[in-house]
């Protein structure tokens, strides 16, 4: 796993975006080995790869932090937070939050899809702002240093009314977090949508035939929006886009 350079932190703030960061790694393993977000991050993509962009169902929102994404969820005065970007990402997750009416102390619950720095690697300066539940999936918590206790996840859990799907491959404990309610799926990185939709990058992922197998078990779901960790959201066409990619990998 080769380590990610974040010498040159550029930390932008999207219109209407959302999220937070909460855990420190042991290690600075990433999704990718460039400290300059992927030039296809955001390129809008059409037909069978489905169409990133757009407005974002429910009361989620996203903080684009270059290269990387965080997703926040704002329902009924609280927040859930689904990964925590890189170390430095305070600020642009504050800034989300205000933009959303809200703060810190209604920030209840952290869920991070898995131990990689670049969307873990914000607890050191975030953990002192919040009260939060973190979670983590169970195989990937040994990983994480935190100052505060992280509790595992498993296949199925219930946390804020989010499904938690076991999608291992990328790490050993890697999860998605799937929102019934709406169809929001935010993937993590077992998606990213950086040159269409694909499944995780092989030179950062711990077993591609489970990282393969994952991407067919989140087809099954009634998804109807992506919000990957790389990439834009995809907001349309988002459950053929990943039928056919299922599909690909068989």
């Amino acid at each position: 796993m080769e380590e990610v350079r974040l010498s040159r932190r550029r930390l932008l703030v999207s219109a209407g975006s959302g999220v937070l960061g909460i855990a420190v790694v042991n290690t600075l393993a990433g999704c990718s080995s460039s400290d300059e977000p992927n030039d296809d991050a955001g390129t809008p993509s059409t037909g069978s790869t489905g169409s990133t962009g757009g407005a974002i169902p429910g009361n989620w929102q996203r903080v684009d932090l270059s290269f990387v994404s965080a997703y926040v969820l704002v329902r009924g005065g609280e927040v859930a937070v689904v990964d925590l970007g890189t170390a430095g990402s305070a600020d642009s997750i504050e800034a989300v939050l205000k933009g959303a009416g809200t703060g810190w102390d209604a920030v209840k619950h952290v869920i991070l899809t898995h131990y990689h720095s670049d969307h873990a690697g914000g607890l050191s300066e975030a953990a002192p702002l919040v009260s939060a539940s973190l979670y983590a999936g169970a195989a990937d918590v040994p990983s994480i240093k935190s100052t505060k206790p992280l509790k595992p996840l498993s296949d199925g859990d219930d946390i804020f009314g989010l499904q938690i799907i076991g999608t291992p491959g990328h790490t050993a404990g890697h999860v998605s977090v799937f929102d019934p309610s709406t169809g929001v799926l935010v993937a993590g990185d077992a998606l990213r949508a950086t040159s269409g939709l694909e499944g995780p990058d092989a030179k950062y992922t711990a077993d591609m035939a489970q990282a393969a197998a994952s991407v067919r078990k989140l087809a099954a779901l009634d998804i109807k929006t992506i919000l990957p960790g790389h990439g834009a959201p995809v907001t349309t066409g988002a459950a053929d886009a990943l039928t056919k990619l299922a599909e690909s990998l068989k």
